[in-house]
């Protein structure tokens, strides 16, 4: 399932040959790579996400989709333009080897997170493999997508450093921990225990619950944080990252079918997990 070098080759084909309609347009914008791509956690069918940073006084958006059509880099029919969305975007699908890239431009965010999501893995040895397994259960279920009402692959990493930041055994942190039995640990607690309706996450500062209620009190212009309240470690306070997800509790629901499989098994983390939501909840 881990990415193999062909495929880590092939899409640095993509990127290279995108960067170069780029730099004959704008030989001074600079293009990263960011998203799963770049940090490793990528599935065959997942995306390349590109920032290209520079200066203009409105997007380029159709100037590059122009010049993507015209080198025939994208395939004709996939080149989409996002102009109406939260974050522009430029959709498209490689000519070559049909990777699907979003290309957006001067947004810092997703840089910003790629790294913060390189740092987590240095400390949590498991996450990549716990990440990619969950990756592939949502891409089979349909429920990967944001757009769709799913769980987008930055929600669902920030998930899964909350479940190891408060998990009552610290060898589950550790290269040598049993994956197999995280994994049925995660299911059980996103599936059946955790308490969508009143609880929200917290990673910042060794990770932590919040109650929604006080999460509300200091939201703005009468927001309410959402059924999958992740408080964005890059922007805490202010960004709801779960907020996209409005099919959380069909996810939910997805997760609670692997541990019908398992219904003699009674995990330690339980116990304490549902002890600080509910010191939340009084």
């Amino acid at each position: 399932m881990s990415p193999r070098h062909e495929e880590e080759r092939m899409r640095m084909e993509v990127v290279n040959r995108i960067e170069n309609v780029i730099k004959e347009l704008w030989p001074n914008a600079d293009v990263q790579i960011f998203g799963s791509f770049k940090t490793g956690l990528y599935l065959p069918t997942s995306d390349i996400d590109l920032v290209v940073f520079g200066k203009w006084e409105t997007l380029p958006l159709w100037t590059l989709e122009e010049a993507l059509r015209k080198h025939n880099v994208a395939d004709e029919n996939s080149v989409k333009v996002l102009d109406k969305a939260t974050v522009p975007i430029i959709k498209l699908t490689d000519s070559f080897t049909e990777v699907k890239v979003d290309i957006s431009f001067n947004v810092q965010n997703g840089v910003k997170a790629a790294q913060l999501i390189k740092d987590f893995i240095k400390k949590y040895p498991v996450l990549p493999y716990l990440v990619l397994v969950l990756k592939q259960f949502l891409l089979q279920r349909d429920l990967n997508e944001v757009f769709t009402g799913g769980i987008g692959s930055y929600s669902l990493f920030l998930m899964a450093v909350s479940f190891l930041q408060l998990h009552p055994r610290e060898d589950a942190c550790t290269p040598n921990a049993n994956y197999g039995v995280l994994l049925i640990e995660f299911f059980e607690l996103y599936g059946r225990h955790f308490n969508y309706l009143k609880t929200g996450i917290r990673i910042k500062d060794g990770g932590s619950y919040v109650a929604k209620d006080e999460v509300q009190k200091s939201m703005l212009d009468g927001y309410r944080p959402s059924m999958l309240y992740i408080e964005d470690p890059l922007q805490p306070g202010i960004n709801d990252v779960g907020r996209s997800s409005y099919g959380a509790m069909q996810v939910n629901r997805s997760l609670i079918m692997p541990m019908l499989f398992e219904p003699c098994y009674v995990s330690p983390i339980t116990t304490k997990l549902l002890s600080q939501q509910t010191k939340l909840e009084r």
